[in-house]
């Protein structure tokens, strides 16, 4: 049995070598290494996969947030609703332009914002929402998009987890992630669903007044080369990762069958395990799972984690301290309250391997490994 890896990129790169390395030959054959074609024609692809009218690319999700963000013209001080069990690039945004994040607490099951949490923290001053469909599947959207509306807000969707995931709405209809709210943001880190050989990430927008702004923003404010409109950054997609991107593209959903095919073979085993929480599935969504997310009950976590590294299997904690304790937000009135449902969640998760390239044997030892631990 070969090495069990959190993610395997280089036996991925080895199964699609041949139309990657053609890829990046040819950029480096036009030496356009800067919004070359490639870059165009990937944003094409990606707004034909996901539906979205507008597909803005730009250097990694972060940068997506904030210019989404910077997209409202919001004035300093308004504030901003984000989960609390959440990696720090949604909050960290919202800070860096000068607006108030708000934190809510998350459902205990599917790790989600819920539109209920959502209602009881807007104030005359909330501006946005920021959903994240975390690990893979994504908030509940209708309601949420209902709400927004009901106040007058806006819903940047961080997607950054669950490109390719599929949210259905009461009336049959279907829509990508990222393509719900009124912006979309996702990442192209290489551990991502769809990732780069390097950073990378992309806005989506049906709005095409908005659009031009966001093209605007991250390429320096300018719309025509030097001259400049507005006060913006440099945040280019690398024409490289675009080629790179554009090839993965077409066995995105090839790749997202593979996750899920991990994911059911660990539902089945693990699900009678007593000391283990399969992760939850909520309502209306696909699931990409980006990571595969168990609750320990009753165990010493670092020793069960010890357990499994000791059989030579590596497990993450996605995520180890909430929002509201950490210390670059200690300035914020969220700072250092109580939201109980993440403080447990922090305390309790654990992600095992899950990847495209995982096989039969790997995911058997591991279930096999686990039952093996006494608590």
């Amino acid at each position: 049995m070969k090495e069990i890896r959190m993610v395997d990129l280089h036996t991925q790169y080895l199964r699609l070598k041949e139309e990657i390395d053609a890829a990046i030959q040819e950029v480096i054959d036009t030496s356009a290494f800067i919004n070359g074609p490639a870059v165009r024609t990937f944003a094409a692809h990606l707004a034909e996969y996901t539906g979205a009218a507008h597909v803005i690319p730009c250097g990694n999700g972060t940068d997506a947030l904030q210019a989404a963000l910077a997209s409202l013209h919001p004035d300093p001080g308004d504030e901003v609703i984000v989960p609390d069990f959440t990696f720090i690039a949604t909050v960290e945004t919202v800070a860096l332009l000068g607006l108030t994040p708000v934190v809510a607490d998350v459902d205990p099951d599917t790790f989600l914002l819920q539109p209920a949490a959502v209602e009881q923290l807007i104030t005359p001053r909330t501006r946005a929402v920021i959903p994240v469909h975390l690990f893979g599947q994504t908030v509940d959207m209708e309601p949420l998009m209902q709400l927004a509306g009901k106040h007058g807000l806006y819903v940047i969707e961080d997607a950054a987890q669950a490109l390719g995931t599929r949210y259905t709405f009461s009336d049959g209809t279907e829509k990508m992630a990222g393509t719900i709210g009124h912006i979309g943001c996702t990442s192209f880190f290489p551990s991502k669903n769809l990732g780069a050989f390097g950073d990378g990430g992309a806005i989506f927008t049906d709005d095409e007044e908005r659009a031009l702004f966001l093209r605007s923003y991250v390429n320096h404010g300018t719309q025509k080369k030097y001259y400049h409109e507005r006060v913006g950054v440099n945040s280019r997609l690398d024409t490289l990762q675009a080629a790179i991107l554009d090839v993965k593209l077409r066995h995105l959903d090839a790749f997202i069958a593979a996750r899920q095919a991990v994911a059911a073979r660990y539902d089945e085993d693990l699900g009678s395990v007593p000391f283990l929480q399969t992760p939850a599935r909520a309502p209306r969504t696909t699931h990409s799972f980006h990571q595969y997310t168990l609750v320990t009950k009753g165990i010493d976590r670092a020793r069960f984690m010890e357990h499994l590294r000791e059989g030579g299997i590596p497990s993450m904690i996605y995520y180890p301290l909430p929002m509201h304790r950490q210390e670059a937000f200690s300035r914020f009135s969220f700072h250092g309250k109580e939201l109980p449902v993440t403080q447990k969640l922090c305390n309790t998760v654990v992600s095992l391997p899950v990847h495209t390239e995982m096989e039969r044997e790997q995911t058997d030892y591991i279930i096999s490994r686990i039952k093996t631990f006494r608590p």
